[in-house]
């Protein structure tokens, strides 16, 4: 009779088993829906399991770029660790929120989380990989601009750079495009090339794809922000991303690409195309980074001048006045330079 019985906790091993296997590209809501079912049924399920379903629900809801319900599953799976004990989970479920803070746009949450991620590794000697504790610096540096300590942001990058046990591969091609990144906000547009240009060659596309798509997406959102934007580089890279978009992109990537698109026609000024790719991607919003997000609405307010809409500017200056009090001072300062060249 046992063989027949109702096992919740065994039905949850075995969802969380079937989910690791989806290759990222194909998790959809229904993966997402399966799997908070599943934990909600699963009430006798043993912690362990119940942290991997965590785990894994967080991923599928921040492939879909559904950072609310990410953070609310990142939540749960952080009590979870505390309520563990064990350091280790602790540092992974600090290091997973500090992420989805960020691209929330809660910065000042994602730093708190990852500095406490890097204190409990450092106190509990954990046995993190050397690729781990890089990252999590390379977080950390993420969070330091974004609240504008662009010095500090430098300073924790090139002492990443400096680190790297191989100047190729995954960890390489992100370090140097976040030093690529920092760069850029600092205004050294030829030191942020010069990022670039170690970045790029440092993974293969017939290695990680994916991560090849990122960095030219990267690249060429971080050419449209020099000055001047170097619209032909941009072009460049966003074509050469274009077909492996295609091929195995996500929703999030692809509406990253609609994003870039718009802004290159801006700058080219091919503002009919500008619009229909802002348009196009208007219901996909949601799936962009914070940070994203406000570009994409401050390119709006653009074409919205330049349409002779009396309203834009106003709007334009209330969503600067919005970053300002997010406390994102890079951003702050990024959109309202935009207010300032609109009212020209």
């Amino acid at each position: 009779m046992d063989a027949f019985e109702d096992r919740p906790e065994d039905s949850l091993i075995d969802i969380v088993a079937a989910v690791s296997a989806i290759p990222e590209r194909e998790l959809d809501a229904e993966t997402g829906k399966l799997l908070a079912d599943a934990l909600k049924a699963a009430g006798d399920a043993d912690s362990m399991t119940r942290w991997h379903a965590l785990t894994q629900l967080a991923q599928v809801h921040e492939v879909l770029g559904d950072f609310a319900e990410e953070r609310t599953a990142l939540d749960q799976l952080g009590a979870l660790s505390e309520e563990l004990g064990r350091p280790a989970l602790q540092f992974r479920a600090r290091i997973r929120l500090a992420r989805c803070a960020r691209n929330l746009g809660d910065v000042k949450a994602a730093r708190q989380a990852v500095r406490e991620a890097i204190a409990l590794s450092e106190r509990h000697n954990l046995r993190i990989s050397v690729t781990d504790l890089l990252r999590s610096e390379l977080l950390l540096v993420s969070a330091e601009a974004e609240l504008g300590d662009l010095a500090e942001a430098a300073r924790l990058s090139e002492k990443v750079c400096g680190s790297l046990p191989a100047v190729s591969g995954p960890l390489a091609a992100e370090a140097f495009w976040t030093a690529a990144t920092v760069s850029t906000r600092q205004g050294n547009h030829v030191r942020a090339a010069e990022h670039l240009a170690r970045a790029l060659p440092a993974i293969d596309s017939r290695d990680d794809l994916m991560l090849w798509i990122r960095l030219r997406l990267a690249a060429a959102s971080l050419s449209l922000q020099a000055t001047p934007p170097q619209l032909d580089a941009a072009e460049s890279y966003l074509a050469s991303a274009e077909p492996a978009l295609e091929l195995i992109g996500t929703a999030r990537h692809q509406q990253e690409m609609l994003f870039l698109q718009a802004k290159l026609a801006f700058h080219q000024g091919r503002l009919d195309q500008a619009q229909a790719f802002v348009t196009a991607g208007a219901e996909g919003r949601s799936l962009l980074l914070y940070r994203d997000q406000i570009r994409l609405d401050v390119l709006k307010g653009l074409l919205a001048i330049r349409a002779g809409d009396p309203d834009a500017f106003d709007e334009l200056k209330a969503l600067a006045a919005q970053v300002q009090s997010a406390n994102m001072p890079d951003l702050a300062a990024e959109v309202w330079r935009t207010v300032a060249e609109g009212a020209q």
